[in-house]
This record gives structure tokens, sequence and C-alpha cells, in this order.
């Protein structure tokens, strides 16, 4: 176990580092959409839900028997506001999802309701740089309970760690007809660091509308039933996009915290995320493969983007970028691979998490492509074992156990047998993997399909739909 440089720096790789007197990571979104269900129940004062998109038609939780308590999210959020008359509950949305929203069939007499209500209020949030997204997801309970990461609160997001290939539960809200299984994580906190998530969306807000919403009175903290925490007292490190705009500088801290984990990585770096299209990343990762002793890398992506021209665009990006990287990858130290179901159907990695060696975890809402870097809004938590603190190796055992859990579920096997592997592989993660790797449910290498000369000539990397900078406007902007 060899000691590396401190990564997490306020300021710089992060926005503040904050105490979680508990933090959980939460993989997939049955368990996430039904602790909402639960713990919304709990707030007193305040809930702010930020998002890329909500869909008010979603069960929360389809699982369960019919009772007094509503499972779809419109009704389960109006419910709550005629339980508690003290609850006030704040939606902001990026305007543009809110077309992704209403195409998907939300209600929108619901949603028109709450653009005026006073008890819950919907805003449209449009205050970012021509063509950016707002791609946070981050909900806050009384400032006592926070959740960030990568689920959104709408449709085609719902699935349990087995990702069975047939799920009746896993369909669209009203024509009921099932998605491909979904593969997603976000982080709950509580404490100091639940407070400066409060502090973030409540910025947003001001940002959005121009309005302050009070910090709620101090209640007493809250915790899910049946989360077990994966740490205690953890320093969690916050950090952020935002595009420069309307006086407000730019924010990139993901993308440094990105580059100084690639820097630091000893022996491996695992990486689950939606895009692989970053440039600078992708070469960042080539020039550790091209030393002699340099780390492995293992990236778990989807097999396609969704949707004709994303895949176009971002899945043209993934299949150059791979090619820079296999060509500086002369010592074998680089995997690409996708999940499949038992029966071989591909599992779409919606998930954003960073396992480097056991020395740091990441998880949020940022992607491996420009957009995440230094255009759209994001938010990342971070926690790191950071030479000669209190518990380190405890954490460093913890890290590596969330990287065994999710390779464990991605290959259908016990956590047991993939530290077992690994052991086995004199500690390469490759080689445990390939060991492990099944004829039903499990990883497959990811090869990329080929690309015509029509998709060269108009999109040009990825400019179209992922910017390195808003300079580079949409089409339709």
């Amino acid at each position: 176990m060899g000691s590396t440089p401190r990564i997490l720096r306020a300021g710089d790789t992060c926005w503040r580092v904050e105490t979680a007197a508990r933090l959980a990571v939460i993989v997939d979104a049955a368990d996430y959409f039904r602790i909402l269900h639960e713990v919304m129940q709990k707030a007193q004062r305040s809930i702010i839900m930020v998002g890329w998109e909500f869909d008010t038609r979603i069960d929360l939780d389809p699982r369960r028997k019919p009772d007094a308590t509503p499972h779809k999210l419109g009704r389960y959020l109006n419910w709550l506001v005629r339980r508690r008359p003290d609850l006030m509950i704040h939606v902001l949305q990026w305007d543009v999802g809110l077309l992704f929203t209403l195409g998907r069939g939300s209600t929108p007499l619901r949603l028109a309701d709450w653009l005026i209500g006073r008890r819950i209020r919907l805003k449209l949030d449009h205050a970012h740089a021509s063509g950016a997204t707002h791609h946070q997801k981050v909900i806050v309970i009384d400032d006592v309970l926070a959740f960030c990461g990568g689920i959104d609160a709408t449709a085609e997001r719902w699935d349990t760690s087995e990702h069975l290939d047939n799920s009746p539960f896993r369909v669209r809200p009203t024509t009921q007809r099932p998605y491909q299984p979904w593969h997603d994580a976000s982080i709950a906190v509580d404490g100091d660091a639940a407070r400066a998530l409060g502090d973030l969306v409540r910025t947003r807000w001001v940002h959005a509308t121009g309005k302050r919403l009070p910090r709620p009175p101090a209640v007493a903290s809250i915790w899910p039933e049946g989360l077990d925490p994966l740490l205690s007292d953890a320093r969690v490190a916050i950090s952020r996009t935002a595009a420069a705009y309307g006086g407000r500088a730019a924010v990139h801290e993901i993308e440094a915290l990105y580059l100084g984990i690639i820097a630091a990585t000893r022996h491996t770096l695992y990486i689950e995320s939606q895009y692989f299209a970053s440039r600078t990343l992708a070469e960042a990762i080539a020039a550790r493969l091209k030393e002699p002793d340099g780390p492995e890398f293992v990236v778990v992506n989807p097999h396609t983007a969704q949707g004709w021209l994303e895949e176009k665009a971002m899945g043209a990006a993934r299949a150059r970028l791979l090619e820079l990287v296999r060509q500086a990858d002369t010592h074998g130290r680089f995997r690409m691979y996708t999940p499949v179901t038992q029966g071989r159907a591909h599992i779409y990695v919606h998930a954003k998490i960073v396992i480097m060696d056991d020395a740091l975890m990441r998880v949020g809402s940022s992607n491996l492509n420009n957009r995440s870097m230094r255009f759209d809004t994001e938010c990342d938590l971070s926690v790191e074992a950071a030479p000669g603190q209190p518990g380190e190796v405890a954490l460093r055992t913890t890290i590596a156990g969330l990287r065994t859990a999710l390779l464990a579920e991605h290959l259908d096997v016990a956590p047991e047998m993939v530290a077992r592997a690994v052991s086995a592989a004199n500690g390469s993660l490759i080689g445990a993997i390939e060991a492990l790797r099944g004829a039903g449910r499990s990883l497959v290498p990811f090869e990329p399909p080929e690309f015509g000369a029509l998709t060269d000539a108009v999109l040009r990397e990825n400019d179209l739909l992922d910017p390195e900078r808003p300079a580079h406007r949409w089409p339709w902007s």
C-alpha cells in the first residue's frame, strides 16, 4: 500500500470538503426511488429537487402493494404538502428538459399547477450558456439529508441490480412498454455535507429565478431505514462544472479532479460512465499507458448511446478516442467493457463512478465527455483516503470493497470471488475480469462499430452534441 498525493483540494479539484456523519452509495434506481419514497415523508420544512428531468408519472416503488401512501411521483409530492402544512417543495428542472418530460407524457396540468403553486414550486432553469444543459441531480431534505449522483427522477430509470431480462416493473409509465435494463448510482450523505449541498441547490435556484430560498430551520437528522452507511464521519469533497454565464466565472473543478486522478493512479483506475468522449481525458490516459510501469484502466460503458444522432456523435467520438488510447496501450493495460444480462441483452450504463486504486472514490453526474468537463452544470462527490489520515487503512478497504461489489454485480458472481480473482491475478483487475467473464450475465469487451463518411464529415469529432466550450453553438440555438 503506497502513499499517494492528496487529490481533493478546495478551490482546485473541488469546491468544498465537508464531513458526512453517514455516507452510502446507492446502486441502481429501484433502491434509490424506494428510499426517496421513505425519507421524503420525514421532511419537516424543505425539499429541494434539482435535475435534468422529472416525470410526475413514475412509480417510486412499483413492487410495493397499493396502500394509503401514493407511489406516483406527482401525486406523492402533492400528498406530502397536504400532510405537512409547513413543508415547501422546490423543483428546479432544465428548461429544455421539460420538452422531454412532456414528450414522455407527464401530466401537463400538474406541471402547470406547480409552476404557479405556493407549496410546490416548479421553476424552469434557462440561466446557462447557449446550448448547455443543467445536468446535476441533487435532492436535499431539510439540509439534513442529501442525494447526489446520476439518477434522474424520471421514466425509464427504475431497475434492480439483478437487471433481469424480463421484469414486469421495468415498463414505461403510460404505455407499459418494456425498456432496456438500466445501471445507475447515487450517494446519500447527511451532516455538514448535506448542508453544503443545500447551499449549492439554493445558489442554483437564485441563478435560475433571481429569488433566494432561506436555509431551513434546524431539525433532527434523518437517515433511510435499512440503508447501511458505507462510511461514517467521512470527509466529502463536492466538485462542480459550470460554464461562464451572466458575469459568473466558469468552474472546471471536475476536469481538474479527473486529470488529478489519472495522474495519481498507481495500480488501477476503474470507471463507469455513460460516454467516453473527452479528448483531454483520453490523451491523459494515453500518456499513462505509455509508461512502462503505468496503471491499468478499466472502463465500463453502454454498448450504444441513446438515439441515432447521439450515437452518431458520441459513438463516433468514442471510436476515435478508443483508437487513440489503444495505439498508446503497448503494454495491454486498457480495457473497455459493456455489461449484458443473462440473455445477453445490453444493460445501459448511466452510472458515473470513478474508483482510483483503493485511495479515492467518486460518484456524481459527470461523464467522460466534453460537456461534463467545461460546458454543462455537474456535481460530483468524492472521498479520499489521504496518506496518514485517521482510519486510512479502513477507508482504503471500504473503497476497494465498493469496486469489488460493482464488479460482482456486473459479472454476476459473489464479491468474494472477485476478491480472490484479483489476488490470483497478482492485483490485476483486467486479469480478474477475464478469469470471471462467463456465458450468461457478464461483462463483454467493447468493439466500436463502423461509422460512415457522413458522420466524419458532418459531426467532426463530436462537436454537435458534445462541445468543449460555450462558443460552440448548437445549430438550433
